[in-house]
């Protein structure tokens, strides 16, 4: 099967959720995925996904336990654990062992400085014929829209965080 290079971005909810669909899809046709968690440290729900599709998905994190907040510079760590991720999402996706490859929230290190857009270019450019590659992450630079084949924007139309003040819920946001 020729794979092709699917974006998620935008300001609305689902980027994540519509990458981990994918993901579980394709297991569940057979097929191997690598996710890669860019900004994330943390502990989020999916992250068990490996333990109910064991061999069909792996999944890590390149982030640290910290939130970047809007207007906070990212670490040196940040800086490391990004460029570290790059390299390793790089190599399982030429590594032959996987047919869909997930760089979650890989946008957003574009846009904050962590990651330099021409490496996530060079990444993107690397993707081997045969392999399913997707990028979620709001503020994706107009050169990974252009060589995307299918660009989904979510939008926010109405989100309860702007109306309700509660943290994320357990199982449908984190």
């Amino acid at each position: 099967m020729k794979g092709k290079f699917q974006l998620y971005t935008g300001n609305g909810k689902g980027k994540t959720t519509a990458a981990l669909g994918l993901a579980v899809r394709a297991a569940c046709a057979g097929m191997k995925v690598y996710f890669g968690q860019f900004m994330k440290g943390q502990d989020y729900s999916e992250l068990c996904l490996p333990d109910h599709f064991p061999g069909a998905i792996a999944m890590e994190q390149y982030g640290t336990p910290s939130l970047i907040c809007k207007g906070e510079k990212p670490s040196e760590e940040d800086m490391r654990s990004a460029a570290a991720g790059l390299e390793k999402i790089k190599a399982m996706m030429v590594s032959g062992n996987y047919d869909v490859v997930i760089a979650d929230e890989l946008n957003v290190t574009v846009h904050m400085g962590i990651l330099d857009e021409n490496d996530v270019m060079d990444f993107i450019g690397q993707r081997p014929d045969d392999v399913e590659l997707v990028l979620t992450g709001r503020y994706a630079p107009e050169s990974i829209i252009e060589a995307a084949d299918l660009v989904t924007e979510m939008r926010e139309v109405k989100h309860y965080y702007a109306t309700e003040n509660f943290l994320a819920r357990k199982g449908i946001e984190s």
